[in-house]
């Protein structure tokens, strides 16, 4: 369900959060869904207990998720207008950022980024 990468230089918690907030944003994850538990994702990565725990948490506190006693925690209620497709896109910002600043210093011009990205596009 969730790829963690411990080489990326983002703190696996980060990542975590991430990744929840935009299967949220895109509808993979909707009201009521389950997460798997901190044990099961921590044993799954590899990872200790704590780092799913601080994500589950920091994302608790935006409300993204609720936790219910004995139970795993679940996809809170969400408002339907922050899911536009402005708002989704707003998730991809850091990322497209990245992009065009490592194309810039290995001097790629936007059009062979564009074709390159459109090709990736398709392939998928």
């Amino acid at each position: 369900m969730f790829t963690l990468n411990p080489q990326s230089g983002i703190p696996i918690y980060r990542q975590l959060a991430e990744q929840v907030r935009r299967m949220v944003a895109g509808g993979q994850l909707k009201e009521g869904d389950e997460l798997p538990s901190v044990r099961e994702l921590a044993f799954e990565h590899a990872v200790n207990p704590m780092t799913i725990s601080k994500a589950y948490s920091l994302l608790e506190v935006e409300g993204l998720l609720m936790r219910q006693r004995g139970k795993p925690m679940q996809i809170a209620p969400q408002d339907k207008q922050k899911n536009s497709e402005q708002e989704r896109l707003h998730h991809l910002h850091p990322q497209l950022e990245q992009l065009v600043l490592a194309a810039r210093q290995l001097e790629i011009p936007d059009k062979v980024l564009l074709a390159s990205l459109r090709e990736l596009l398709a392939d998928k």
